[in-house]
This record gives structure tokens, sequence and C-alpha cells, in this order.
């Protein structure tokens, strides 16, 4: 299973958190910026005409914000420059500040068929100091307009006085709007962005009070019917994102547009972060890649063992063995042995615990050395 990427870098305003690569005051490039996108498909298309593609993922910035006919168009440039699976899933990203009736029904008709909607919060004093652009009224309008639509609603914790209450609110307004699968992650305050002088002020809540916040929300999901099945990641049954499951079990992917990563035949590979350079590379008629560099052996054994313990499905030691032709854990035993107390074993896979998943990555650690 291999999926495709697509970066839509634009939006009306930076939120307070917000480290990724996106442009608030550009948006009038978004036309010239599709257009390189386009070629960049075309470009790429050539050279991958014999793979088969499961999984499209429209992400930014904020796909929404732009006219949907450059989504609409996208989509058809993919179509044209590669083979889809008989049942794709393709999944766009909105903010429900920037959602109509128009756009939802241009992305159906482009064949998207999974909406990531950015909730975040039910508390609107909260999505203010983020610096969002919606409140949960424009929320729950633009999950009304996805009524019997596969979605998804993403829930923030870590949040400047959040409290189990807001936590309670925002998971029965997510649930209630009929999202079939939600994601809930912790805040990451990032240098350089406005929220990290809240965290430096010690205005945020701290790694305890961030998961006790997870573990009361994990307890409503559960309640409500959601399985967990990676860290941050809850759906109903048969509505996991096949998309980032294809990232956690260490799939293909290729991304498109400036900034987007891809991993293919061994190689990962990055885009330039500026977008200037991005359109200047690709009207030259060259690829915009900065970075790129083969995965040695070692590395690609990490990358497996510690994308796959990151999920409810752990590690297949079948798949570790046909990929790698070894054991992962003789390869890991120090690691393996140190942490054995956090695994459990069913038949061929090995997983992290239950009480134990969201603070993986500290025994993740270990398998670095």
């Amino acid at each position: 299973m291999s999926g495709i990427y697509l970066h839509i870098p634009f939006c009306k305003q930076k939120c307070t958190y917000c480290d990724f690569t996106s442009f608030p005051n550009r948006l009038g490039f978004a036309e010239a910026y599709m257009a390189c996108l386009y070629k960049e498909i075309e470009m790429r298309g050539k050279e991958l005409e014999k793979e088969t593609f499961d999984t499209v993922y429209f992400g930014g910035g904020t796909p929404s914000v732009i006219d949907p006919k450059y989504i609409y168009g996208a989509m058809k440039q993919i179509k044209q420059c590669f083979h889809l699976s008989k049942d794709p899933e393709i999944t766009i990203e909105m903010n429900p500040g920037t959602v109509s009736e128009t756009k939802i029904a241009t992305y159906k008709r482009a064949g998207i068929n999974r909406f990531s909607v950015g909730l975040q919060t039910a508390i609107d004093a909260q999505l203010e100091n983020l610096g969002r652009i919606h409140n949960v009224r424009d929320y729950l309008y633009c999950t009304s307009l996805l009524k019997g639509e596969n979605f998804s609603a993403d829930v923030m914790l870590g949040l400047k006085g959040q409290t189990q209450e807001d936590v309670r609110k925002t998971i029965e307004v997510a649930v209630g709007s009929g999202a079939k699968h939600i994601s809930m992650y912790a805040l990451t305050p990032e240098d350089g962005t406005p929220i990290y002088t809240d965290y430096l002020n010690g205005e945020l809540p701290d790694g305890d009070e961030v998961r006790a916040l997870y573990d009361y929300g994990y307890g409503l999901l559960k309640e409500h019917g959601f399985s967990r099945y990676e860290v941050s990641n809850f759906c109903k049954k048969g509505y996991g994102s096949r998309h980032n499951l294809n990232y956690w079990r260490r799939g293909e992917y290729i991304g498109f547009g400036v900034s987007a990563s891809s991993f293919f035949y061994g190689r990962r590979f990055t885009n330039t972060f500026d977008l200037d350079e991005y359109m200047k590379c690709i009207l030259s008629g060259f690829l915009p890649v900065i970075e790129s560099e083969k995965v040695e052996a070692q590395d690609a054994k990490f990358e497996f063992v510690m994308l796959a313990l990151r999920t409810a499905e752990g590690i297949s030691a079948e798949a570790y063995k046909k990929a790698f032709g070894s054991d992962w854990k003789e390869d890991f035993a120090a690691a393996y042995t140190k942490n054995r107390p956090y695994f459990e074993t069913d038949g061929d896979r090995t997983r992290i615990k239950d009480p134990y998943l969201y603070v993986q990555n500290q025994i993740l650690t270990d398998f670095m050395e």
C-alpha cells in the first residue's frame, strides 16, 4: 500500500501553536502555486507510473481555504498521472471557519470520501486563545453538511486553563456531531510560536496534568465505542485512517508541494520549505528536492519498530523478519529486555501494554541506542 500527500500551505491566519509550513498572507499566490503542484504531479507520475496508490491526503496549512476548483483540479491530475486502487481513501483537512456547502459538494465530485475537521476544543474562549478562526457553532454547521459522510474530528489537550469538564464537552460535541474517528493529541509548544511564551511562563498544563486529561478523554472515548488504534487516534470499527496507518506500517508515500516529504524505493526526500523557491524550481523544470538520503538498514529497522510500537497492533515478528531477515527481539535485545515488563505478546505480535502506550516515547528512547 502506498499513499499520496499534497501540501496546501495557505491559511487565513496562523494559529498560535502552529509550526507547520503555512503562509497566512500569501493566499493570492494560490492559483500559481496549484499550477506548480499540478506540474510536480506530472513530473513524478512518469517515474511512478507502475505503482498503485491506496490513499490521497490533502493537508496544510488549510486546504479548505482555497477555491475548491483547485482541489478538484489536483484530483483530476492525480487520476491522470497515477494509478489509484479500486477503492482509495481520499482525505481533506478542513477548518470549520472556511467551509461551505458548495465547497463540500465540489470535494465530493472530486472523489474525496473522508474529511478531517479541526475542532480542537469546544470551548470558544480556548479557540480564540489558540488563534483559531472558527467557533463551536462553525464546527456544528460544518459537520451538519457532512451528515452521513466519513469524517474525523481533532481534539487538542494541554490548553491554557483546560479542565476535564472542557475535555468532556469537547468529546461529546465531536461524538454527537457524528464523527467516526477522533484524533486526540497533546499540544506541543514549539520554540518560535506565540504559545511558546505561555509555556515558558508556566501557563500551560504540565506533563502529568496533560496525561491525566488524556486518560480521562481515553475513558470517555471507550464509553462511546471508540477504540484506540494508535497513541493519539481513536475510531469506530472500520473507520481507522488508512493513510496514517500506511505511515505507521512504514509504507511508501510520495509528497507534493512545498515542504512535502516522501519515502520511496528506500530513499527519504523532502521538498524546499520556501514557497518562492518551490515555484521557481517547478517553473524551471526541476523537482524542488532539498534533502535526499538512502535509509540505511539499521535506521530502517529502528523506524519499523518505533512506528509499530505507536500502534495498538504492535510489531509483527513475521513482517519484521520478511523485511529484514532477522528477529527484532535479537536485533534490539538490550532494549527489549529492559522494557519487557511494558510489553504484551499475542501470537506473532508484541505491543506496549495499554497503560504505557501514552508514554511510549520514553520506552522507544532505549531502542535508539
